[in-house]
This record gives structure tokens, sequence and C-alpha cells, in this order.
């Protein structure tokens, strides 16, 4: 999956993670058309090692929820996030972009010092 629509935010805390309503548009679409069960689906936004900046972002639709996940429900999808990748991806906003150069999610990242060209990862 790949994301920037200016929609007002539901939550504005930095300490969560914003998702767009154009995100979460794409997100039911994707659950529909993948025709999951959309009660149980959650969406996971994550971080891990690698990309050529140092982290990746992560985004997946998943039935599970950890422990130590924090949960946040915007514009009628569940969030959810591990406390670890909360310390990097706190205040980040989750869009989705549709133009002629291209479409998929977009990530504004406040915590992030640098970025690489392509979006997708970033260092902090």
């Amino acid at each position: 999956m790949s994301t920037t629509t200016t929609a007002a935010p539901t939550e504005s805390s930095t300490s969560s993670i914003i998702l767009t309503e154009g995100a979460a548009r794409e997100v039911r679409n994707i659950i529909q058309q993948q025709e999951l069960d959309a009660d149980k689906i959650r969406l996971r936004v994550g971080v891990k090692g690698g990309g050529c900046s140092g982290f990746s972002y992560l985004l997946d639709l998943t039935e599970s929820q950890k422990e130590n996940d924090e949960v946040f429900e915007q514009h009628g999808i569940k969030v959810v996030v591990d406390s670890k990748s909360l310390l990097y991806l706190g205040g980040t906003t989750v869009d989705f972009k549709d133009e002629i150069m291209g479409r998929g999610f977009v990530f504004q990242n406040p915590n992030a010092t640098s970025s690489c060209g392509c979006g997708s990862s970033f260092s902090a």
C-alpha cells in the first residue's frame, strides 16, 4: 500500500496516528475488494528497519491486535500501532493520493528528520 488528501483529522494528538478521510475511504475500498469482514479488520501502521533512509513505513490489514498496541478509530477505521512504532510515528498523518503521477498512501511524519525521494522511508 502506498498515500495526501487535505481532510480535517478527527484527532490531532501528537501521540496518535491521524488517518485522513481519503485514506479511510481507500482502506474501506480495499477491505471491500478483498471481501474481508470490516468489523474484524484493523489497519496496522508501523515502522521497520530498512529502506534507503533507515526506517520504512508499514501498512497492513489485520484481524490481530497485540496487548501493547495503541488503538485509534478514525472515520470508521480502527488503526493499531505498536508502542515502539508510535515513538517514531506519533502525530503522523496517513493520507491517500490519486494523481496523474501515481496513487498510493502518503505519510506526513513530523518526527522524520529526512526521507527518501519516494517517500516510503525516513530517518528520525
